[in-house]
């Protein structure tokens, strides 16, 4: 996954946007208020740290070496991903969904419905 496609997946969900907080080249993804994913996309390797369910994060740690303990973040709830090519496109879009999941979860019931969820 090229960095472009991965801000179009990150992009691609309802209510998605991008910011910059925290400089001009690390890419934050958001539905509303809440962050689901975070990437320097011109880092290279490209890395993409995703929120997770703290069973199914320590299970795909172990899984895959490309995936560790997420980056200056909560390592319970979040995993930062190495797009390296050892993990296929499908696995990582799903670990993306996911992480919008969690972050939708928290967003009030107001907003998921504005969003149409």
């Amino acid at each position: 996954m090229t960095a472009d496609e991965l801000r179009r997946c990150c992009l691609g969900r309802p209510g998605a946007v991008e910011g910059f907080p925290f400089g001009e080249h690390v890419s934050v993804f958001k539905v509303a208020d809440k962050m689901f994913a975070l990437s320097d996309l011109d880092h290279l390797p490209l890395e993409v740290s995703l929120k997770c369910d703290p069973d199914l994060a320590d299970a795909l740690r172990k899984q895959y070496s490309a995936i560790r303990a997420g980056y200056h973040l909560n390592k319970r709830h979040w995993n930062t991903v190495t797009l390296d090519g050892s993990i296929d496109d499908e696995a990582i879009e799903d670990m993306i969904q996911d992480s919008y999941d969690l972050a939708l979860a928290k967003l009030t019931r107001a907003k998921r419905e504005n969003l149409g969820r």
